[in-house]
């Protein structure tokens, strides 16, 4: 029988994580299944749990969003772990790509039968961040700016706060010129408002960004979204949600294993709706470096 650390997202520890984990809890206890709980102080420290429940051979959970499954995830990337997540935050994204749900029973039957598969990281590096990894995709210009903006909003919570932090943030928008260098060798030069290199198709509260990116291919979908009319962005702001703004013209993919992405100003980036830092930035896929219930 599995045994289990749950990490609870230190911004949910008494509220929506603690919510989400109790039922998944008791049916895992009266299943037979050992269960440790460790709340959190920072995603660092998040972090240290996940190594310490990891290095006594336990199945972790990362107990939270996008954000703490990012940063649990990234640690245990390139290791023997098994991570296992029980969504209570705001995106779920990377969870929702894994097909998971929230439902209490189905959740603790993939964690008590579920075979770890293998899916891929993202390795980020840059000057604020060398060498983290994280799991759903890193974002270059609007979003990072709307994502900063969804963060920091004390009125609003949930889908309400990327809503409104994305329209403040495309009212304020002036076109970058972004380089997009793929493995190295091809450089692209665009004008638009973001690159996305995706790992898992959503991000954003369930937008689906990247309809074909898959957490096992060892690939990056990168989704350039072009200069258009601030009108126009905003329409497709809203396609985001069923990936029918893969239709416009402005809309382009490319596909790595490696990609930098520099732009001609200082310009927010993103990863898994936590990490906030500044452009260049350079992205590496780790295939099947991740062992997950899912």
């Amino acid at each position: 029988m599995r045994q289990f650390t749950a990490v609870v997202n230190p911004a949910a520890g008494s509220s929506s994580g603690t919510a989400a984990l109790l039922p998944v809890a008791r049916l895992l206890r009266e299943a037979g299944a050992g269960l440790e709980t460790r709340y959190s102080r920072s995603l660092d420290h998040a972090r240290e749990l996940a190594r310490q429940a990891a290095a006594q051979g336990h199945t972790v959970l990362a107990v939270g969003g996008d954000g703490m499954a990012g940063a649990v995830g990234g640690v245990l990337s390139g290791t023997d772990a098994v991570l296992g997540l029980v969504p209570s935050g705001r995106g779920n994204d990377f969870a929702r790509a894994l097909g998971l749900t929230a439902d209490p029973a189905a959740l603790a039957d993939v964690l008590l039968h579920g075979t770890p598969r293998a899916v891929d990281t993202i390795r980020v590096d840059s000057a604020a961040h060398p060498g983290i990894a994280v799991l759903g995709s890193v974002y270059a210009g609007v979003d990072a700016v709307a994502n900063r903006y969804a963060n920091h909003s004390r009125l609003l919570r949930g889908s309400a706060s990327y809503y409104a932090g994305g329209a403040r943030a495309v009212v304020g928008w002036r076109p970058a010129t972004y380089r997009i260098t793929v493995d190295g060798t091809t450089t692209h030069e665009r004008r638009g408002y973001t690159v996305v290199a995706a790992n898992s198709g959503y991000y954003g509260f369930g937008r689906r960004i990247a309809p074909d990116a898959r957490v096992d291919d060892g690939l990056l979908d990168v989704v350039v979204i072009r200069h258009a009319p601030k009108r126009l962005f905003f329409a497709m702001m809203n396609e985001l949600k069923t990936g029918a703004h893969m239709r416009r013209p402005q809309v382009e993919v490319l596909r790595g294993k490696e990609i930098r992405i520099e732009a001609d100003r200082d310009l927010p980036y993103g990863a898994d709706g936590e990490v906030d830092a500044t452009l260049p930035v350079t992205v590496r896929v780790c295939p099947g470096a991740l062992r997950v219930l899912g």
